[in-house]
């Protein structure tokens, strides 16, 4: 369906809400034909659910019924979408078309398993919501696209995204998951500063997006973790079948997992009216399809070979249901009967139309034949065309280059060209050290070689109407091989790439537990090692019996690094990938929050504290005992007795859950919350004080240390005045030593300061306004009357 072979999205969303605060959501893939189901409760005001699939799925078009008054003062899903995702297409379709019977009906016929295997046959009681969202985005995309879905094709997933553990988006972007914190700072060559980017070492755009979703939706059943874990212990321990599997997907091509679309997608009835032009094109696409299916199962046979002894689950199961499966041969022997032999998938354009205008045996259409000469004989006369000007205008280095759009031009390098170039030469543009151009006998040529190489893409179409719908019977065991070919891409070419180029033991194979401990020795964070050798690695462990820890220290000693290290650890471990520690064993985890710094946020017309605030009360309102929430430095954008009172009274709560919390503070008094609770936890990270300097260690100890007076030293070291520091120690010291007076004598003892403060101020601004003499004059008179008044 898509001719964009990149990486964009292709996702289209049908999105809908009740009074109930209950939303559904359709989430359909355009380039793998699948569907994808989600209906939940919106416990946040901020939206913060929707807001998180939103994000993994990254559409590139939402479709929402008319706006209406969301429930409660919520903003709405249609208000959602203008205000955060503005640069989305969105498109508003009568509350109609939300038709959750029509939709229950679509998916019945549609979808590839029965909608009983789906949890769909109760859909009229609880799930209605989705399948109204599923009816208006196929009804979206038959109209905008011109297509009508094959029966039984579609891949249908129900609830996918809560079988898996949930990362709100504040997290992700916290996290660094998909891009870093700071991208406009680092600039785009510092991506591998974000854990997607560092792990992006895949070869196939397929696999390259199943990497992504599995890092946004990490998985939560041990049993599926452990079977990618045995691979890559396999991987590991078997370096010949490592580099032969790795040197095998390279066969493939890059765009294996879009070939389904074409088959999954029949077009409508055209009229005459359509553009021959059009028909051309979809043509060519249906054709790049079958060349691309061609070249994925004459691959078969190599990862055949490679994977016939693999011992491992994933392994030995691809071998079984993929390479031994005789329907594969099959369809490659159909093929075979059609296209020619020596046809296969190329990526350089000239070379790829070449292979498509030849892609159907010699002798099967006269017409094809005829349009095939046609197209030999224009792309001839080019090339003797180009031969021709070397000659005559003695420019032995043109060049002819080719490109879709553009069709052949000339590229002459500058510094052959004496002069101006000859009046003939049209569309001349200077690139580089080259001038590109064409004439208009090059540009008579390429109208006629376009227009055979359409005729022959709708002849070769003709030819294959008996091959496609053969290979529409049989679409499920292409959804099948795309789907391996995904998850080997990332398997190999990302998790086992991406241990291997690292020392031996740095990454070691995590275990996990139902109920048990956190427990990571000398972890390290995946990003920050990589760009810092010398990474000072730290543990955890927190239990049931210690499920809070309270971590304390100077800034910049490492704490926020911390917190992020073990989330991130935690994420490799539960997508299936070593970790970087020497031991980790892990409770699997349902939902990540974090509370991570301090940015107002000006579109929400929210404050750095309310931001605080609202991210907080999201995470109490969600969190569950299997949760893990990392809070750093809460309550510290108010006063700081509210800052106080409100991270002490948070600990508590989050005590009572028996969640796992990792709380970053530098509030002494939290440490008290260790004399009442015994399953509260203290660590420090250590810093020694040589010569009034800090010197960090990065290193995390137990129990509270005070480091004095640190604040300080840090602005002392930033370069503040040495005359600052100074006042700013005896303020320090005098506080320390005895109470500050009550506010209320300050304000008595320098109430006059104050005033003349005050009238000073209104004199500038006096000096400097815009207004007429007369009503300078009259506040000039009231500023003395109110400070005569209230002078006596």
């Amino acid at each position: 369906m898509e001719d964009d072979g990149g990486e964009r999205s292709s996702f289209v969303i049908g999105l809908i809400e009740n009074r109930a605060k209950e939303v559904g959501m359709a989430a359909f893939d355009l380039r793998s034909a699948s569907l994808h189901l989600s209906q939940y409760i919106e416990t946040s005001i901020s939206y913060q659910n929707t807001k998180t699939l939103l994000h993994f799925y990254d559409p590139m078009v939402i479709i929402v019924p008319p706006n209406k008054l969301a429930p409660e003062g919520m903003v709405g899903v249609s208000e959602l979408v203008d205000r955060f995702y503005a640069s989305v297409k969105k498109f508003v379709m009568a509350r109609g078309c939300f038709d959750d019977t029509k939709g229950a009906m679509l998916i019945k016929n549609l979808a590839a398993r029965e909608p009983s295997a789906l949890g769909l046959d109760t859909y009229y009681k609880q799930y209605y919501l989705c399948l109204a969202s599923a009816s208006a985005a196929i009804k979206w995309i038959e109209a905008e696209k011109g297509v009508i879905i094959t029966s039984h094709s579609l891949v249908v997933t129900f609830n996918g995204s809560f079988d898996h553990m949930n990362i709100d988006t504040t997290s992700v972007h916290n996290l660094e998951i998909v891009e870093p914190l700071h991208s406009a700072l680092w600039g785009t060559s510092n991506k591998k500063r974000s854990l997607f980017h560092m792990l992006k070492t895949t070869k196939t755009i397929g696999g390259t997006r199943l990497l992504r979703a599995n890092l946004l939706q990490p998985l939560k059943d041990i049993e599926t973790i452990n079977t990618r874990l045995d691979c890559l212990d396999e991987l590991m321990s078997n370096e010949q079948l490592f580099f032969g599997l790795s040197q095998v997907l390279r066969k493939f091509p890059k765009e294996t997992d879009r070939v389904l679309c074409h088959f999954c997608f029949k077009p409508k009835k055209i009229t005459n009216e359509v553009l021959g032009v059009d028909d051309a094109k979809k043509s060519q696409m249906l054709i790049s399809s079958i060349i691309l299916l061609k070249t994925a199962l004459d691959a078969l046979p190599l990862l055949s070979k490679v994977l016939k002894d693999a011992q491992c689950f994933i392994l030995a199961n691809v071998y079984k249901s993929v390479c031994e499966n005789e329907k594969y041969a099959d369809i490659r022997k159909r093929i075979g009967e059609v296209i020619d032999e020596d046809v296969l998938h190329a990526r350089v354009p000239f070379i790829a139309r070449t292979q498509q205008c030849f892609a159907v045996k010699a002798g099967i259409d006269g017409l094809l034949d005829i349009a095939r000469r046609s197209f030999c004989d224009t792309s001839e006369a080019i090339h003797n065309l180009a031969n021709k000007y070397r000659e005559e205008y003695k420019l032995p280095n043109l060049k002819l280059p080719f490109n879709n759009r553009r069709g052949f031009y000339f590229s002459i390098p500058r510094k052959d060209i004496q002069g101006k170039l000859p009046s003939k030469f049209i569309q001349v543009v200077k690139q580089g050290n080259n001038v590109h151009c064409s004439t208009l006998e090059l540009a008579s040529l390429n109208v006629r070689n376009k227009s055979a190489a359409g005729e022959c893409y709708v002849r070769t179409e003709v030819c294959l109407e008996a091959l496609v719908d053969a290979i529409r019977e049989d679409i499920p065991m292409f959804t099948l091989l795309a789907e391996v070919l995904c998850l080997l891409d990332m398997i190999v070419n990302s998790f086992a790439h991406t241990i291997s180029t690292k020392p031996v033991d740095r990454y070691t194979r995590p275990g996990f537990t139902d109920n048990g401990p956190l427990a990571i020795d000398a972890g390290r964070h995946p990003i920050l090692e990589s760009i810092h050798s010398d990474f000072v690695p730290n543990s955890i462990f927190i239990s049931e019996a210690s499920n809070m820890v309270i971590v304390m220290g100077p800034n910049m000693s490492g704490k926020s690094t911390y917190l992020q290290q073990v989330c991130l650890i935690i994420i490799l471990a539960q997508i299936g990938c070593y970790v970087p520690a020497h031991f980790a064993t892990i409770r699997v985890v349902d939902r990540i929050f974090t509370r991570m710094g301090t940015v107002d946020n000006l579109e929400s017309n929210s404050s750095t504290f309310m931001t605080e605030m609202k991210e907080t009360a999201f995470i109490m309102q969600n969190v569950s005992q299997r949760s893990l929430i990392v809070m750093d430095e809460l309550g510290r954008a108010t006063s700081s007795s509210d800052g106080l009172a409100i991270a002490w009274s948070c600990c508590e709560y989050l005590l009572s859950l028996n969640a796992y919390t990792i709380f970053a503070t530098h509030m002494e008094n939290l440490s008290k919350l260790a004399t009442i609770y015994p399953n509260v936890k203290i660590l420090y990270f250590y810093v020694d004080i040589r010569n009034s300097r800090l010197d960090f260690k990065f290193r995390l100890n137990d129990g509270p240390k005070h480091v004095a007076h640190y604040g300080l030293l840090l602005a002392e070291v930033a370069g503040l005045p040495s005359s600052v520091i100074e006042t700013a120690r005896s303020i320090t010291s005098r506080i320390t030593e005895k109470e500050v007076n009550e506010m209320e004598v300050n304000c008595l003892n320098h109430n006059q300061i104050m005033m003349a403060y005050r009238a000073a101020q209104r004199l500038i601004c006096l000096k400097y306004s815009n207004q007429k003499e007369e009503a300078i004059r009259q506040a000039l008179h009231l500023l003395k009357e109110n400070y005569i008044d209230v002078k006596l």
